[in-house]
């Protein structure tokens, strides 16, 4: 396929949006409108338009639309995960294409970040996952316990650890994160948390203790129950470990992991208003958090039920799931090597993975939703695969409607498409916006 890109010199939507006169897109005029007029951090928009087989032409629409400058977030959302958006990101359509009540769905929800934003803005959340660790970094944080249950919960759990003796095998592996004491208090924790659910009575304050000491494993400061590693979305083999060890000359030191974890469960919590608290229990009862493979979707969540999906899914071959995740999953009773992550090292295999998730999707929506559907640069900037995402996006039966690129520390157009100051990467969230047509004939 060939794609070309063109200025429009005189900053306008290339759509003819007057011919567009059913009444059911009178709000995408309006977001055409909107984003053409955007200047909210200082920047008018740059309007271009993207050109592709068949005819095909797609505004795009360039600015600063949401600022990782300030922090917007709240608290709740500071999980950390590898390859994840930032909450301003789902904000933003969630704000402009929902309604409270809607429900919003990410089917590759990482760490939850569409799923909890939809929540704190009383939108119903959905997500999927094919990784398990994904539905317990963000279920309990859609039902926060309070600081004193967790705290109750912990003295329990400690008392164990005073008490209690576990495995006495070696875990030299282990031993090159953890201090003896600390590994022993943690192996406890864990053997607790698996217990209650293998016995099926594991409630919301157990999942919210697993989801704080899944985050706080392994880290680079005192508030993580490692020694010093890399950051906690960069998880590194034993080998690896051992190597950091002897470079820096140092020894796992003794971590309180209770205090570590009521620590971490109080910076989460501490914004939470009552307002917030609201809106998460409004929608608690309907939100549904499944594991399952985006390309299966409609096999555990209702047609035709989604208002708005914002997801970011894989790229090509970038992240290592077994290697980053290996220690999480042991927390957590997880085989790493048997959550099938999809690894794409072709572009077409890429686009027939997204086209058949993308189907998915498409069943899921009610007539009139929308898909906001996130890629990126790959490969040094050689690969836009906001291209094949059309393609996809076309092949499942969707409707392109706009291409969206909030762009950070650029100042020319330029730089935006061919990522020239940035050789490692992108400053850029590239998003194609698809519609489900508003009529089922």
């Amino acid at each position: 396929m060939i794609f070309t890109i063109k200025t429009n010199p005189v900053n306008q939507p290339l759509l003819n949006l007057d011919t567009q006169s059913a009444p059911d897109i009178a709000d995408e005029a309006a977001l055409h409108a909107e984003l053409t007029a955007f200047a909210e951090f200082g920047a008018e928009t740059q309007v271009e338009g993207w050109h592709g087989e068949d005819g095909l032409e797609l505004p795009v629409y360039i600015n600063e639309f949401w600022t990782a400058k300030q922090r917007q977030a709240n608290a709740l959302h500071e999980v950390s995960y590898r390859a994840c958006f930032k909450p301003q990101l789902p904000r933003f359509f969630i704000e402009r294409l929902t309604a409270p009540g809607d429900v919003v769905l990410d089917p590759f929800m990482g760490r939850g970040t569409t799923p909890l934003e939809a929540a704190l803005k009383g939108r119903v959340p959905f997500g999927a996952d094919v990784s398990p660790l994904a539905e317990r970094l963000t279920a309990p944080r859609l039902d926060p316990p309070s600081s004193r249950d967790v705290a109750q919960r912990l003295e329990v759990v400690k008392k164990l650890c005073d008490a209690k003796s576990v495995s006495d095998a070696p875990d030299e592996d282990l031993l090159v994160f953890y201090h003896p004491e600390t590994l022993h208090c943690l192996k406890v924790l864990r053997s607790y948390l698996q217990g209650r659910q293998e016995a099926g009575v594991l409630d919301s304050v157990d999942a919210w203790i697993r989801l704080v000491a899944t985050n706080r494993l392994t880290g680079h400061s005192s508030g993580f129950f490692s020694v010093y590693t890399l950051p906690p979305n960069q998880a590194v083999t034993a080998d690896r470990q051992r190597k950091i060890n002897a470079k820096r000359e140092q020894q796992p030191p003794f971590r309180d992991i209770f205090y570590i974890i009521q620590k971490k469960s109080k910076q989460l919590t501490k914004a939470l208003t009552e307002v917030d608290l609201a809106m998460l229990d409004s929608v608690q009862d309907q939100a549904r958090m499944v594991t399952a493979s985006a390309d299966a979707l409609s096999q555990h969540l209702p047609a035709e039920s989604v208002s708005l999906v914002v997801t970011s899914p894989p790229f090509l071959d970038v992240v290592q799931y077994a290697t980053d995740n290996w220690l999480r999953c042991w927390f957590n009773g997880i085989d790493a090597d048997a959550v099938p992550i999809w690894q794409c090292r072709q572009v077409d295999q890429w686009t027939d993975r997204m086209s058949a998730s993308l189907a998915e999707m498409k069943t899921l929506l009610k007539p009139g939703g929308w898909v906001a559907f996130e890629v990126g640069e790959v490969r040094g900037g050689k690969i836009k695969l906001e291209n094949y995402a059309v393609r996809a996006g076309l092949a499942a039966g969707l409707e392109p409607v706009l291409i969206l690129i909030n762009q950070q520390d650029f100042t020319k157009t330029a730089n935006c498409w061919g990522v020239a100051n940035n050789s490692r990467g992108t400053n850029t969230n590239r998003i194609v916006l698809f519609r489900k047509a508003a009529s089922n004939s």
